[in-house]
């Protein structure tokens, strides 16, 4: 095995469609946001969270404005991470932010396999949910990883084949959810959270967790056909499917479980919310869509967050050992996102992952605006006010997030500054000790 063998990604060209792009997109979407945050954002903001899911809508809208200039002008499988070269160069803000975004999708995989063990458990009398919910997520994590070693057009068939039954599924739960219940009035007693400006900022950041799924289409960038066309689109087809899925599944809820009842049943609400309103087949309908649900997101994730961390290895911003692993950089990747997905499912709880991924990706969301707005607005034809709004809107919602959790937990926010801290230092003892006129020289283009 030679060197070159091993730092060579293999990007199969016109692999993807625009639907299998769609379908990558929803499925991270989906899969995260609906099915395990609606509980946690009732919980910090009341009987407001339908709206706040509206919030985060709007504010992903502002945002996917710079992801969809620069993946017509520089469609990529490195996606974020060759974005922020452009806007940064090979430098240390490049690759803090990029890591920040792979984190934050590894988190993702992680909140998606937990919710995958948390929903699977309500079809059983399972009472050590401690153990087992961990456990299901590290079983799904790995299934996901051996699809993964498959080709694209077995992953995209797959996250396709997903994504319509989830999609068609969730649609027929929120209809049916709206027409049996006596009112979409939801009800709140006296000891429910009462509704603040910080909590439903931090109930709109959570929100915004459950749409940043259509990032993961940017790495997929030189795999889509016709990418200076499809890119955009399939990130606007994305986020509008989810607008109007999320927006029925939470008035669904909302009028078949009072408040307290949502916050309760928090990482598994809507298997909560059909047991009431029909049945223990609702129940079983559910589950076995959440199921459904993760597993595509799962595979979905990987797929891209694997690729991603492969073109920045190509372009030299991170560190790179095979440890004797046979195959392309891109199989060593798909170990690396595996293997830290596994140690994040097995340890943290889903609100605390929740809280890491949207610190990680908001701070990176910024970076992009702000990279776009700085260096690159007049090259890929950009509005400065929608890239200014775009700033101060993430910019609000990370604060009232911020400030929630430094009153209820702040212990995560510790572990979220100490992690980037490690990331900073991390990437700057590398890129210091790599600097040599041939680094220097070095650039890249897909």
């Amino acid at each position: 095995m030679t060197d070159s063998t091993d730092r060579t990604p293999e990007y199969e060209e016109g692999s993807l469609s625009l639907v299998g792009a769609i379908a990558l997109g929803t499925g991270v979407m989906i899969g995260a946001g609906i099915f395990a945050l609606t509980g946690q954002m009732a919980e910090m903001t009341g009987n407001l969270f339908p709206l706040a899911f509206l919030s985060a809508a709007l504010i992903v809208s502002f945002s996917a404005y710079s992801y969809v200039k620069m993946s017509r002008a520089y469609p990529s499988a490195g996606g974020i991470g060759m974005y922020l070269q452009k806007a940064y160069g090979p430098t240390l803000p490049t690759a803090f932010h990029a890591l920040l975004m792979y984190f934050s999708m590894v988190i993702a995989q992680s909140f998606l396999a937990r919710t995958f063990g948390s929903y699977t458990l309500e079809l059983f009398d399972g009472e050590n949910r401690s153990l087992l919910v961990p456990s299901l997520g590290v079983a799904l994590l790995i299934s996901a990883f051996l699809i993964n070693l498959s080709a694209n057009k077995w992953i995209q068939g797959v996250a396709s084949v997903l994504g319509v039954i989830k999609i068609g599924g969730i649609i027929v739960f929120g209809v049916v959810g709206v027409l049996i219940a006596d009112s979409l009035e939801m009800e709140v007693s006296a000891s429910s959270p009462d509704a603040s400006l910080s909590g439903f900022l931090g109930a709109t950041a959570l929100g915004i967790l459950a749409f940043k799924g259509f990032t993961t289409i940017t790495n997929s960038g030189s795999e889509i056909k016709d990418p200076h066309r499809n890119l955009g689109r399939a990130i606007m087809i994305s986020i509008a499917l989810c607008v109007v899925i999320y927006a029925l599944v939470g008035f669904a809820v909302a009028s078949n479980l009072s408040l307290s009842e949502i916050i309760e049943t928090k990482d598994y609400s809507l298997a909560a919310a059909a047991r009431p309103a029909l049945g223990e087949a609702a129940v079983w309908f559910t589950v076995i869509l959440a199921m459904l649900a993760t597993a595509g997101g799962i595979i979905a994730s990987v797929f891209a967050v694997s690729r991603m961390l492969a073109m920045l290895t190509e372009m030299k911003l991170v560190p790179h050992r095979h440890f004797h692993m046979p195959g392309s950089i891109q199989k060593h990747t798909l170990v690396y996102t595996i293997v830290l997905g596994l140690l994040l499912t097995a340890f943290f709880d889903l609100s605390r992952i929740a809280a890491l991924g949207i610190i990680f990706y908001l701070i990176m969301d910024m970076a992009i605006h702000w990279g776009v707005y700085r260096h690159l607005r007049h090259d890929v034809g950009a509005n400065a006010a929608v890239l200014v709004v775009a700033l101060l809107l993430d910019a609000a919602v990370l604060a009232g997030f911020v400030w929630v959790k430094a009153t209820t937990d702040p212990l995560v926010l510790v572990v979220a500054v100490v992690g980037m801290a490690l990331i900073l230092l991390g990437e700057w003892l590398f890129l210091s000790s790599r600097k040599s006129p041939e680094d220097n020289g070095h650039s890249h283009s897909h």
